[in-house]
């Protein structure tokens, strides 16, 4: 299976900044983008937004980290190493969102920027604060690539609660009213079906993106490393269908590759790109 091109040894690869949390189980959040960023051959920066307490079975306590260093991690990287594309994880608060859209606005970044809008855990425990939801919409959507909600997402922020194709289209255009270039809409939570259908939107037109619905319940970091593959792809100058495309191939992959750690849900695995 081909994906992106590694760099050759020496040679300075892409760069993705990625915008968001520390997972201390290691199986999503800043973790898992990096692994992917890796893997596909790009080198990934940070700018960590919060530190999470968590394992396989849940989320215990998180701590945000101040607006200002997050801003700055951003700046910095930004003015030195410089990025080819972006991407958003779990922002935390609207201090925080407010941070990052105002640094983005004010470097005058012109890249890709791939926004996961994550509003909570696999396990449902909250990762955004409900007065945060607004500043997301308002600040971060309009600066947004793409968007890449999974279906309880979705229904916190747009209040569609997705079914079948003609909600899950429904879905795509709302959240492309507020203001991002591009929706996808994914289709991995709608467990009612044997296919797992992804479904992008431009205001214009609808692209779907399927694959088998992989019998594993190791999907930790799924939508993180969905994300952090179209990004990477993005900064190679993939047009956006394409671009999901090979995180769609990708995601699956690593879903494929998925192994059993602690107690609750294990990790997707990029690690095997290791092997092909």
């Amino acid at each position: 299976m081909t994906f992106l091109p590694l760099a050759p040894p020496g040679t300075t690869p892409l760069r993705v900044l990625t915008i968001a949390g520390s997972d201390s189980g290691g199986g999503a959040g800043i973790q898992a983008d990096m692994r992917t960023i890796a893997l596909l051959g790009l080198h990934a920066c940070v700018a960590v937004t919060a530190v999470t307490v968590q394992n396989t079975l849940g989320v215990r306590s998180f701590h945000e980290v101040p607006d200002d260093v997050v801003a700055g991690q951003i700046e910095a990287v930004v003015t030195d190493i410089g990025i080819q594309a972006a991407k958003t994880g779990m922002l935390a608060s609207s201090s925080i969102i407010e941070a990052v859209a105002r640094t983005w606005r004010g470097l005058a970044l012109s890249v890709p920027l791939v926004v996961d809008p994550v509003c909570a855990s696999m396990h449902g425990d909250p990762l955004l604060a409900t007065s945060a939801l607004n500043s997301l919409r308002r600040q971060i959507f309009p600066l947004a690539t793409l968007v890449t909600p999974n279906l309880d997402e979705v229904k916190l922020l747009v209040d569609i609660d997705v079914i079948d194709t003609d909600s899950q289209r429904a879905a795509a255009q709302a959240l492309h009213d507020l203001g991002p270039r591009w929706a996808l809409v994914k289709g991995g939570h709608l467990r009612s079906s044997e296919r797992s259908t992804d479904l992008l939107y431009d205001g214009t037109d609808f692209y779907e993106f399927d694959s088998p619905r992989l019998p594993t319940g190791d999907d930790h970091g799924g939508g993180d490393t969905l994300a952090a593959a179209v990004a990477g792809a993005l900064a190679h100058g993939y047009q956006m269908p394409d671009a999901v495309a090979l995180g769609k191939r990708w995601v699956t992959e690593c879903l494929r590759a998925a192994y059993p750690l602690g107690g609750g849900h294990g990790p997707v695995s990029a690690l095997f790109r290791l092997q092909s």
